[in-house]
């Protein structure tokens, strides 16, 4: 089988059916995905969930007989670039392929019939989070962001920041304040690139806490902090708690956040004094947050934090001078770009990228002139959010500079004040 024999709804030469998905066939083809990514079964929540959000005609299949052996599809959500612009993605998802079916093509097919699709009318932006984060390179995804995951040990280490003592903290149930906790994500969304808007539907994705999910640790509980006078929400914190003793009946519990998010450094700050001083706890662990997260900094002792870093949003330009547009850029900026993509020949070629600076849009169109900067598709999606720079990208032998200070002027209006982050999973 040949990548190219996916690119239309028809029978292959070795047998195999590929088609868009029929909303009856999803447990079978939801199936094919839990075998993929090793045959445990999710959830009835998470399954229900994952159902209701799955857009089955973004969501194509690849049978065997009556049998799906490999998936793919994407969600319509909207994503935060440079310059607090909310832009259209197509938010690739759910991709596996059968273990008996593997190293035949289907998932290069998969990519190919996808990005086509997106050329003729979808989005001009594709991301995607990676399982193995080595695979998705060659089809033209950059990663152009990171995520930090936290322990912090409560014995050693408190807050040195001021807290905000007009703010009152209260316990409440997490799914009576997903509302009022939703409207205060929406209002930080705009503020920070690779943040999504929650559609409706997402929003339930953080309140997901299925029994089976919690590995010893207690349902999840929420905390709200809300101005004292007028009650208005300042910020949350969404956790669990595990509580495990040591030798001679020594606490030795561990909070889970999940999420915690402020409207001002003061609340955030109350919110990590909170989380820090809960009894029976020796430690605090955070799996996602931003590479430039306050906390590194609002703590008193930072050598004892133990931070770790992992490969998070993946981006792809699937029109390059349609994508390059829909950003802002900090500086004026006219650079030639001499473009590779191989996997999407289309986008090949030299692009003019001029901007006024911040408000002032952005245009990228084709041209014959000298190029500036040569470089691939995949660091130009790299770059895209601002948190990957150029000059580094240059340092790496990635990106070549072509006229003298190109890179340094690219680099600087390309770059974002904030360091994009993804807050969960698609």
């Amino acid at each position: 089988m040949t990548a190219d024999a996916l690119t239309g709804d028809h029978l292959t030469a070795d047998g195999l059916t590929v088609r868009p998905l029929a909303a009856e066939e999803w447990d079978d083809w939801y199936r094919t995905l839990e075998v993929a990514f090793g045959g445990q079964e999710e959830h009835p929540e998470e399954r229900a969930l994952w159902r209701e959000l799955t857009e089955p005609e973004r969501s194509v299949g690849v049978w065997d007989g009556n049998a799906p052996v490999a998936c793919a599809g994407a969600f319509s959500l909207r994503m935060t670039v440079p310059g607090g612009v909310m832009v259209p993605v197509a938010a690739v998802t759910m991709v596996g392929v059968l273990p008996t079916h593997r190293r035949r093509g289907i998932l290069t097919g998969l990519m190919r019939r996808q990005l086509a699709g997106l050329r003729d009318g979808g989005e001009a932006l594709a991301v995607l989070t990676a399982s193995e984060s080595g695979i998705y390179g060659r089809f033209g995804y950059g990663l152009g962001s990171w995520r930090m995951a936290l322990t912090v040990p409560t014995g050693r280490v408190g807050v040195r920041a001021r807290v905000d003592r007009g703010v009152r903290l209260r316990l409440a149930d997490p799914a009576a304040a997903g509302p009022a906790c939703e409207e205060l994500y929406a209002g930080l969304v705009p503020e920070r690139p690779g943040m999504l808007e929650r559609r409706p539907g997402w929003e339930k994705l953080p309140l997901l806490d299925p029994p089976a999910g919690r590995d010893g640790a207690s349902p999840r509980q929420c905390v709200l902090a809300e101005d004292r006078e007028s009650g208005e929400l300042l910020g949350y914190a969404r956790y669990a708690v595990s509580i495990a003793w040591g030798t001679e009946d020594i606490p030795d519990g561990t909070v889970r956040v999940r999420d915690i998010e402020a409207r001002t450094p003061e609340v955030y700050a109350a919110l990590w004094d909170y989380l820090l001083n809960l009894d029976l706890v020796e430690r605090v662990t955070v799996a996602n947050r931003p590479v430039d997260d306050p906390v590194l900094h609002l703590v008193d002792d930072p050598r004892r934090l133990e931070p770790r870093l992992a490969d998070a949003l993946h981006v792809r330009l699937v029109r390059i001078g349609e994508a390059l547009e829909l950003r802002e850029y900090t500086t004026a900026l006219d650079v030639v770009l001499e473009v590779t993509d191989g996997f999407c020949p289309w986008n090949a070629g030299r692009w003019r990228l001029r901007s006024a600076g911040p408000g002032k849009g952005a245009s990228c169109v084709r041209t014959d002139d000298p190029a500036d900067l040569a470089l691939d598709v995949r660091e130009l999606g790299a770059a895209y959010l601002g948190g990957v720079r150029l000059a580094a990208l240059g340092r790496a032998g990635l990106v070549r500079e072509l006229t003298g200070g190109a890179l340094a002027g690219a680099d600087r209006a390309f770059a974002s004040d904030l360091a994009p982050w993804l807050p969960h999973g698609f």
